[in-house]
């Protein structure tokens, strides 16, 4: 699990350009999410950036990450990460 986390670390920071099978952005939010599969679990990682263009950013936030069991799970692992943004801001 952690070899394929550090693989999309890495594919973000430098490629700039990634396959929506890794980074999405989340409608209706300023997060992207990363995903990391192994065999049948879905680990999110819920991050933001530091322009509007993913591929202008130059900085990349990791706020919270997450084992995705249904859709259901964004809502509060959102709320999470507004929060967190929120005490940086402070």
């Amino acid at each position: 699990m952690q070899e394929k986390i550090d693989y999309a670390l890495t594919l973000i920071a430098q490629i700039k350009v990634v396959s929506a099978k890794f980074v999405k952005k989340l409608e209706g939010t300023d997060f992207f999410e990363m995903r990391v599969s192994v065999e049948n679990e879905y680990r999110v990682i819920i991050f933001t950036i530091d322009e509007e263009n993913f591929i202008e950013a130059n900085e990349i936030l990791l706020l919270n990450g997450f084992l995705k069991k249904s859709t259901k799970d964004y809502k509060p692992q959102l709320k999470k990460a507004e929060e967190m943004i929120k005490g940086l801001s402070e």
